[in-house]
């Protein structure tokens, strides 16, 4: 099998594009070359930027079996690939996102059929807009796209909880870190590892042509079970302070968004379609786990232990503004 991966070196596809060459899987990854994250040995890198001018010349002598664009955001980027790819490769897989579903969900668990509207979140809604267009192009051409949505997927550079390093930092210097809501709420974290199992099996299966799919795990943690398990990777008790995403969101609009258009609600996922799709799939890596991976991984060289200025102001304002409401 001859696949292109477009990007193919970050937190989520760098786990799949590592798993498809282990798998025998031709793989080429188009990219500009600027990652912390090796290349699996074994790919071939085409050097370049998918909108650059000359990215269709560069492409042109290939025909693909697969076809996974891991940065399209827009309807713009999918018509794209609809005029770069079509007659050219047998499958084209989008990456959209799990946050396109209901915000806040109707009912629990989510599946495939359930509504996409996010009002909240401008990210969201253009992945939407991406899903229609795609739709649209396999109804009226049959071109032949699949869909596949992940959750919150992270690897061990990626710290899951509001903050990234400087909230560990702040765990281990005593400090209080800020936990959306009363923490409760339920949260699916994935390791990157965990999706490639499900994801490089769709790869070239005909099963999975005009079809829309979630990838998650099936370990359900509410926000203070995930910033408990981090806490204790850092070898601390954290000190929690539970705040409205709205009163967030007043604070820094940016981060707000986020905050209502996916991580404010309870969100837990009905894996019945992938596991259909890939009967061997088992997510196995829990995130006490994965909470160790990450903070060995900072810890591992000083150069990646920044503290973000700006966070820790905005946290220290956040906290400021909940102490002055309840005193």
């Amino acid at each position: 099998m001859k696949a292109l991966f477009i990007g193919g070196t970050g937190v989520i596809s760098s786990a799949c594009a590592q798993l498809a060459v282990e798998r025998g899987v031709d793989l080429y990854l188009l990219n500009r070359g600027e990652t912390q994250r090796p290349v699996p040995e074994g790919a071939t890198v085409l050097h370049g930027d998918i909108d650059a001018p000359g990215t269709a010349a560069l492409l042109a002598d290939h025909v693909w079996d697969v076809v996974v664009d891991w940065i399209a955001y827009t309807p713009d980027d999918i018509q794209r690939d609809l005029d770069l790819f079509r007659g050219q490769t047998g499958q084209y897989v989008f990456i959209s996102s799990a946050s396109v579903y209901q915000t806040p969900p109707a009912s629990l668990p989510v599946t495939e059929s359930t509504l996409l509207d996010n009002p909240f979140w401008g990210y969201s809604q253009a992945k939407i807009a991406c899903e229609e267009r795609l739709v649209k192009a396999y109804r009226d051409e049959k071109f032949p796209m699949t869909i596949v949505r992940p959750s919150h997927t992270y690897d061990q550079t990626k710290i899951p909880i509001f903050g990234g390093y400087t909230a560990l930092h702040r765990m281990r210097a005593g400090k209080p870190v800020v936990v959306y809501g009363d923490g409760t709420s339920l949260w699916t974290l994935t390791h990157h590892r965990d999706f490639a199992k499900g994801f490089v099996p769709l790869l070239g299966d005909a099963r999975a042509i005009g079809e829309a799919v979630h990838i998650t795990s099936d370990e359900w943690l509410s926000w203070n079970q995930i910033y408990t398990f981090m806490g204790q990777a850092l070898g601390v008790e954290p000190r929690l302070v539970h705040v409205s995403s709205e009163l967030i969101a007043a604070l820094d609009a940016e981060v707000g968004a986020g905050l209502l258009g996916d991580k404010s609600h309870s969100m837990i996922f009905d894996n019945s379609k992938i596991k259909r799709l890939v009967p061997d799939f088992a997510c196995t890596i829990p995130f006490s786990h994965g909470a160790r991976e990450i903070v060995a991984w900072y810890e591992a060289d000083p150069a990646r232990q920044a503290v973000d200025e700006e966070m820790e102001a905005l946290m220290e304002r956040i906290i400021a503004a909940y102490e002055s409401a309840f005193p």
